[in-house]
C-alpha cells in the first residue's frame, strides 16, 4: 500500500569494481605500458647475461629478477589504478612522507655501491632507492597544496610547495643525485605553471636554478666531472658514453641482429642506464622509434584526457605524473645519444631495477586512476549547462 502511495524506493545497483575499472581506464595507455614491460624483458635477455656471467650467476638470473619485479609493479599499478582520486591523494601523502624520512636517513645508513653517490639502502638480497618512490608522492602532495590554494580562504599552497621542493632538492643534491633533483624541480614547475604561475616568476625560478647549477659545478667534483665530459667535444671511446655512441652507430636502421650486439659485454650499465644502446645496436632505429612512440602515447593521451577534468587536483596531479614519467624517459635516452650529461637515470619499465620498476608501476597506476573516464567530472558538463 505504501509503495502505491509514495512509490517504491529505487534500488541502486553498484557496478562491480573490475568491470567499472575496465570500462573507464585508458586502454591505449595500459597497452603501451604492457608492451614497454615486454620490451624490457626482451632487452634484459641480451643486456643482463654478461653481468650475470661476470658475477658467476645463472645467465638469466637478472632477467628472472626483473620478471618478478615487473609482476609486482604491474600488480601495484592495477591496484592503484582502481583507487578513487581521494584515495590517490592519501596514498601520495603517506608515500611521500615515508620516502622523505628514508631520504633523510640515507647519509647515515645508505650506500653508494662504488658509484660515488649515496642513493641506496642495501639489504643484502636487494636494495631500495628512496628517491624513486618519492617522485609520485611528491607530485600528488604538490598538486594537492596548489589545488587547495585556489579555494576561497585556502592555504598558501604555492608557497608551502616551493619550500617543500627546496628541501627535497637539497636532500637529493647532498647524495649527490642532481638528475632526480632536476626532475623533481621540473615536476614542481609544470604543476605550478598549469596552476597559473606568472611568466615573470617562472623566469626568476629559472635564474635561481641556473645559479644553483653553477654553485654545484664549483663545489661538486661528481657534478663537474659529468658536465666536463658532456661539454668535451672529444668522446673517450672507453667511457660509457663512448661505448653507447658506437653501439648506436653500429645498429643503424635495422640493427646487427638479435644477440649479435657487443656493447653489452663492455658497457657496465648496459642493463640499466644505457639499455637503449643495446636496443639500438641489436634491433636498430626501428625499435627505438617504437619505444619513443609508446612513451609518447602514454604522455599525450594522459594529457588530453586530463584536459577534460574540472577537478583542479586531478588535473594538476595527473599532469605532474605524466610529465615526470615522460621526461625521465627523455633524459635516459638523451644521455645515451649525448644530448644531455650523464644523469644515472633508468628508462621506466625497460631498465633493470627493482625500485625503478615498482616505482614506475605506482606512478602510472596513479596516472591511470586520475585519467579514468568520469562523465560527471568533465568540463563539458558546465558548458552544456550554461546553454
Amino acid at each position: 500500500m505504501t509503495e502505491m502511495v509514495y512509490g517504491s524506493s529505487p534500488v541502486r545497483v553498484t557496478e562491480p569494481v573490475i568491470p567499472r575499472w575496465w570500462r573507464t581506464i585508458d586502454k591505449w595507455s595500459l597497452t603501451a605500458i604492457m608492451v614497454l614491460f615486454g620490451i624490457g624483458l626482451l632487452l634484459g635477455l641480451a643486456a643482463s647475461v654478461p653481468l650475470a656471467s661476470r658475477n658467476g650467476l645463472n645467465d638469466f638470473y637478472y632477467v628472472q629478477r626483473q620478471a618478478v619485479f615487473g609482476v609486482v609493479a604491474l600488480l601495484f599499478m592495477a591496484g592503484v589504478s582502481m583507487m578513487p582520486p581521494a584515495m590517490i591523494r592519501r596514498l601520495g601523502v603517506v608515500g611521500f612522507l615515508g620516502a622523505f624520512v628514508a631520504l633523510m636517513l640515507l647519509p647515515f645508513f645508505g650506500t653508494d655501491f662504488g658509484k660515488g653517490a649515496v642513493r641506496w639502502f642495501s639489504f643484502g638480497f636487494a636494495s631500495v632507492q628512496p628517491s624513486e618512490f618519492l617522485k609520485p608522492g611528491f607530485m600528488v602532495i604538490v598538486a594537492w597544496l596548489m589545488a587547495a590554494s585556489q579555494d576561497l580562504n585556502g592555504p598558501p599552497g604555492k608557497s608551502v610547495s616551493f619550500g617543500l621542493t627546496f628541501v627535497v632538492v637539497m636532500l637529493l643534491a647532498i647524495q649527490p643525485d642532481f638528475g632526480q633533483a632536476a626532475l623533481i624541480l621540473f615536476g614542481w614547475g609544470v604543476i605550478y605553471f598549469v596552476a597559473g604561475a606568472p611568466i615573470t616568476l617562472i623566469g626568476i625560478i629559472l635564474g635561481i636554478v641556473g645559479f644553483g647549477a653553477t654553485i654545484a659545478y664549483e663545489s661538486s667534483e661528481h657534478f663537474a666531472r659529468r658536465i666536463d665530459g658532456f661539454l668535451n667535444p672529444e668522446i673517450d671511446p672507453r667511457s660509457q658514453i663512448g661505448y653507447a655512441t658506437n653501439a648506436i652507430q653500429e645498429g643503424g636502421f635495422f640493427g646487427v641482429g638479435v644477440g649479435e650486439g657487443q656493447v653489452k659485454w663492455t658497457l657496465p650499465d648496459a642493463h640499466t642506464d644505457f639499455i637503449i644502446a643495446v636496443a639500438a645496436e641489436e634491433y636498430g632505429l626501428i625499435l627505438v622509434l617504437v619505444i619513443l612512440a609508446l612513451y609518447g602515447t602514454i604522455v599525450v593521451r594522459s594529457l588530453f584526457r586530463l584536459m577534460r577534468e574540472r577537478d583542479p587536483f586531478i588535473r594538476l596531479a595527473g599532469t605532474g605524473l605524466a610529465c615526470i614519467f615522460g621526461v625521465q624517459a627523455m633524459i635516459n635516452m638523451g644521455v645515451a645519444v649525448r644530448l644531455l650529461p650523464a644523469k644515472g637515470m633508468t628508462l621506466p619499465f625497460v631498465s633493470y631495477g627493482g625500485s625503478s620498476v615498482i616505482a614506475a608501476g605506482i606512478t602510472v597506476g596513479m596516472l591511470l586512476a586520475l585519467t579514468r573516464t568520469r562523465p560527471q567530472g568533465e568540463i563539458g558538463d558546465i558548458l552544456r549547462r550554461g546553454r
